[in-house]
């Protein structure tokens, strides 16, 4: 297929979307896949009662997992956190390391994918359904994710495929069918079988969760802030669609190299821009501050007036953590895979940050921001997160919800180019290297960019969500197999580093 004839394609079907649209096809879409839909995410977020509280399985899955690979790796999210800090500055990159990208545009690609609109909207809801307390539960949770990124991060690299033009593709697919191939023979049809699976669950994730969802809400909350109903936008999400497809079509055509430049430069403006906002607000408070903190440790172990009690309040937080920084879903590891590296496990200490800065640093903020205005809300609408944030922010800084803006569209945007990387590599691998494929899934997702701002698509998107965790399921059940691989990666290693015999490069040389 020729890039032209694939742009002429491209440019029919967003043409036709208002048409569609306005016939109501997307009612009609939800229709038809709202049986499908609910049986796929009924049976992904299946739950068992504890204490009066639905726990979805696929949380307790990914707690259990990092709980244990933290212990397995003894505690290895605090003792190496420091070196991922020399290794996201560049003290130890080899330049002449096979891969696409650094240290820090790895970390700043995968951020991208995780801060989002679950540190904005999410974390709102966590705090008013759980009280204060949740907030300890999802520092604790996104604590001990760390651990599950370093595991899966460190085999994204061990296992990727490095082509001779220099470029790379790595992530759970690879490291499930090869790295369980390379354990045993018995476990090679296991491994190719659990990369399948996975790989489908993160295409499906990658049009969803990764995409609609984010132009929806993005949209909304630009309509919110021009005028509501009355907006000029209000029925016009088409053309909003076209805009940010445009947008996300001239960044992910750079590839994974496009996609890490222009990351690595909104992520930190956009995080900055959302915590010095955040802290402003809490210190305007300062008043409030020691009671927030009482509030947050006493309702973590004696909630009253919270559903299930303790088990309530630690499943709002744990919730929220997980389904925000995605430790153990294996996303994260495709972005990481196409760093500039020899040594795969440095990428696992710098994935450390992941979780850290996602859930440790942006959500906590968002959770006190909202503790120490007041605002949050024991009978709010799940839906309604976003503009629950906005109400605690604009409570101190009338202003706020047009920042609020910036930050949601920024967040959205970048999650987008992100998940394009993963969802492409998922294709690529179940349909080959080549440009037709290529240029087939990027069309494909540019037109669900239109999709998702100019249509509800209440099933598909919910389908896409239990996409996203589904990818949980293979990923860390062929995690357990391969964690020897890792500890061997993880103890040569270390025992070089603390002998000091790490080469250095760069600054970091000429200062020792």
């Amino acid at each position: 297929m020729s890039i032209r004839k694939s742009g002429l394609t491209l440019l029919g079907l967003l043409i036709s979307m208002p048409v569609l649209a306005e016939q109501g096809i997307d009612a009609k879409i939800n229709q038809a896949i709202e049986p499908f839909a609910n049986a796929v995410a009924g049976f992904i977020f299946s739950s068992f009662p504890v204490a009066g509280v639905a726990i979805p399985f696929v949380l307790v899955w990914l707690i259990a997992g990092a709980t244990f690979f933290t212990f397995y790796f003894r505690f290895i999210n605090f003792r190496a956190f420091r070196h991922g800090f020399q290794l996201v500055r560049g003290d130890y990159s080899d330049p002449t390391a096979a891969g696409e990208v650094t240290h820090f545009q790895a970390l700043a690609t995968a951020l991208s994918g995780t801060v989002g609109l679950g540190n904005i909207a999410g974390v709102a809801v966590a705090v008013s359904l759980g009280g204060p307390g949740a907030t300890f539960w999802m520092i604790l949770a996104g604590l001990l994710g760390m651990s599950s990124k370093f595991v899966e991060c460190t085999l994204g690299v061990k296992y990727r495929n490095e082509y001779p033009d220099g470029s790379v593709s790595g992530g759970p697919m690879y490291y499930l069918s090869k790295g369980l191939a390379a354990r045993s023979d018995k476990l090679k049809s296991l491994g190719k079988i659990l990369a399948v699976m996975f790989a489908v669950f993160c295409i499906g994730g990658s049009f969803g969760g990764g995409n609609m969802f984010q132009a929806n809400q993005s949209f909304k909350q630009v309509v919110a802030v021009t005028g509501g109903d009355v907006s000029w936008l209000a029925d016009k999400g088409w053309l909003f669609g076209l805009v940010i497809a445009a947008l996300v079509g001239l960044v992910i055509i750079g590839g994974i190299q496009g996609i890490a430049r222009v990351t690595s430069k909104i992520v930190p403006f956009m995080a900055v821009l959302y915590v010095t906002t955040g802290l402003f607000i809490i210190f305007s408070n300062a008043s409030e501050i020691p009671a927030a903190f009482a509030a947050i440790w006493h309702g973590a172990f004696s909630p009253e007036g919270i559903a299930g009690g303790v088990v309530g309040v630690l499943f709002q937080g744990f919730k929220r953590a997980a389904f925000s920084n995605e430790a153990g879903v294996g996303s994260a590891a495709i972005a990481h895979s196409a760093v500039r590296t020899k040594r795969p496990v440095t990428e696992g200490f710098v994935a450390l940050y992941e979780p850290f800065i996602d859930t440790v640093v942006v959500c906590t903020i968002t959770a006190l921001v909202i503790i120490v205005t007041g605002t949050w809300d024991p009978s709010v609408d799940p839906s309604q997160g976003v503009a629950l944030t906005s109400t605690a922010f604009e409570s101190s800084i009338s202003w706020f919800p047009w920042i609020l803006t910036l930050a949601v569209v920024l967040f959205a945007f970048s999650t987008m180019i992100s998940w394009s990387y993963y969802g492409l590599k998922a294709w690529t691998y179940l349909f080959g290297e080549s440009m037709a494929t290529d240029i087939v899934y990027k069309i494909m997702f540019l037109f669900f960019v239109v999709v998702g701002s100019s249509m509800e698509l209440g099933s598909v998107i919910d389908f896409s969500d239990a996409m996203i965790f589904a990818m949980a399921f293979p990923n860390m059940l062929g995690i357990y197999f391969l964690l020897p691989v890792v500890k061997k990666e993880l103890n040569e290693y270390w025992a070089e580093y603390k002998a000091g015999t790490l080469q250095k490069f760069g600054d970091a040389a000429n200062r020792t």
